[in-house]
């Protein structure tokens, strides 16, 4: 046995995918190679393939019309006599071969991540089968320095503009226009007869009369908003600018017959009793707001915690990741992308007319986060080996428990879903995953924008194992339901 090879027999049975019967008498070896990819050599036993022939003969029959046989009856013998050994050693080897690839896969816990490249160098006419395998795998990494990782996450505190703004809102709700007798400003409401032509002719959408404006909404053009202010009552306003929108320039006619500002009620007590319901005082009012917007801080300042910190680990990352991984990464993030447009109801050129870009612009923005997400997961798992951490049974029994409730299915028939699946691993792989991100966030520094510490326990609840119960980023999250 050479150095860097291992030599398994595989006397475990294990279910056939193609051929639905168990496999046996087969060995496999595996040797490195350069480039993070092994080379897999399976030899298949002749009497052991020629079971797989039969199966194929089985195949065949169902689909070849013999005289006195019922479709799929015919026998071996009779099939071999009319079209030879050929054509099912051919359909054999095409529905044989994956499954004791696969078998040796699992027998050498090979963490395969490409398509192998498969090529029969033996038996492909007689006798004993076999082949070797070109697989490329997951690549370890070095993550130096993890263990002294320093983030920088939002402030707790909320400024009491923050709570201004809620309240202002509701002012303004209450709010009533009156009119003014000075220059327009921004946030002044102004009434006009707006004209917009085109060569003269009418542009749709921009010809309306008596229309109440927030100067400042930048509803109509870039410039349209600085042109109406300084105007008073009575201005009539030309000029050329580009719709929103559009590319070509038009020609605005604008008549102001109104300037007005808006004035809101005074906040007192007795107002906010009458006009805030389950509230009696501005005081109470505000500590109420104050509570809510705390909440949705610390959730905030939880999440950035979380995003950062796997941030900072991907970036002690330096190899570039396999095109083959980012690839994957990058298509699951597209079909996401595309799934939920649909959901919404939005088309996709919508979309990008919405956030402003190409859709080779949005691939690229895709890539680079597949880019970071593929980082991230390299070094997590880096984490995971270093620091020995292990997913028990007890702890991929909660998990099966945990998704069973999320799925609403028994988690008996999760537990099998991921076996049939031979999912098993890389749900193991993702667990473990959130234990090396739980061991991360309970060591790492953490300091806000004025580089003070911030405690801890702020920010990372106690946890389930397998760190079941993070935040999720979407360089760490796993759908449950894809069981």
């Amino acid at each position: 046995m050479r150095s860097g090879q291992a030599v398994v027999d595989a006397p475990k049975p294990a279910t056939g995918g193609a051929t639905g019967r168990l496999v046996s008498l087969m060995k496999s070896t595996v040797a490195p190679l350069e480039g993070n990819k092994v080379r897999l050599t399976v030899e298949v036993d002749e009497a052991e393939f020629d079971k797989d022939i039969d199966a194929a003969f089985r195949k065949i029959a169902t689909e070849v019309r013999l005289p006195g046989f019922r479709p799929g009856k015919a026998p071996r013998r009779v099939l071999e006599a009319r079209i030879g050994v050929a054509p099912a050693r051919e359909q054999a080897l095409r529905d044989g071969i994956p499954v004791y690839l696969s078998k040796a896969v699992r027998e050498h816990e090979v963490d395969i991540i490409a398509q192998p490249e498969v090529d029969i160098t033996s038996g492909a006419e007689d006798g004993p089968i076999t082949f070797d395998a070109t697989i490329e795998v997951r690549p370890k990494v070095s993550v130096p320095g993890y263990g002294g990782l320093r983030v920088e996450v939002p402030s707790l505190e909320l400024d009491p503009a923050d709570i201004d703004g809620p309240i202002e809102a509701e002012q303004r709700r209450h709010g009533s226009l009156v009119d003014v007798e000075r220059p327009a400003v921004r946030g002044d409401y102004v009434t006009v007869n707006l004209a917009g032509t085109r060569e003269g002719e009418p542009v749709p959408g921009l010809n309306t009369e008596d229309w109440l404006y927030e100067i400042g909404r930048g509803w109509v053009a870039p410039t349209f908003d600085d042109e109406l202010i300084g105007a008073t009552t009575g201005d009539t306003l030309t000029f050329s600018a580009t719709p929103s929108g559009t590319e070509d320039e038009a020609d605005f006619s604008v008549a102001v017959t109104k300037v007005q500002e808006l004035s809101l009620p005074e906040l007192t007590d007795d107002w906010v009793a009458e006009n805030v319901g389950e509230h009696e005082t501005v005081a109470d009012w505000r500590q109420a707001i104050a509570a809510r917007l705390e909440a949705v801080r610390l959730g905030q300042v939880r999440q950035a915690f979380l995003e950062r910190t796997t941030q900072a680990l991907a970036d002690l990352v330096d190899d570039e990741p396999p095109e083959a991984l980012v690839n994957q990464e990058l298509q699951a993030r597209a079909q996401g992308l595309v799934q939920q447009l649909q959901q919404q109801g939005i088309p996709f050129e919508n979309y990008l007319a919405i956030t402003g870009q190409t859709a080779e612009q949005l691939t690229e923005g895709l890539k680079d986060a597949s880019v970071r997400a593929v980082k991230a997961d390299l070094a997590l798992r880096a984490v995971a080996d270093a620091e020995e951490l292990v997913i028990t049974d007890d702890d991929l029994n909660a998990e099966y428990a945990r998704i069973a409730v999320s799925v609403n299915m028994k988690a008996t028939a999760v537990r099998k879903e991921y076996e049939r699946q031979d999912a098993v691993v890389n749900l193991k792989a993702e667990m473990k995953n959130r234990k090396a991100l739980d061991w991360l966030l309970h060591r790492v520094e953490i300091v806000d924008p004025d580089g003070k510490m911030v405690e801890r326990s702020l920010l990372l609840p106690e946890t389930g194992g397998a760190g079941s119960d993070l935040p999720s980023t979407d360089e760490t999250s796993t759908e449950a339901s894809e069981a």
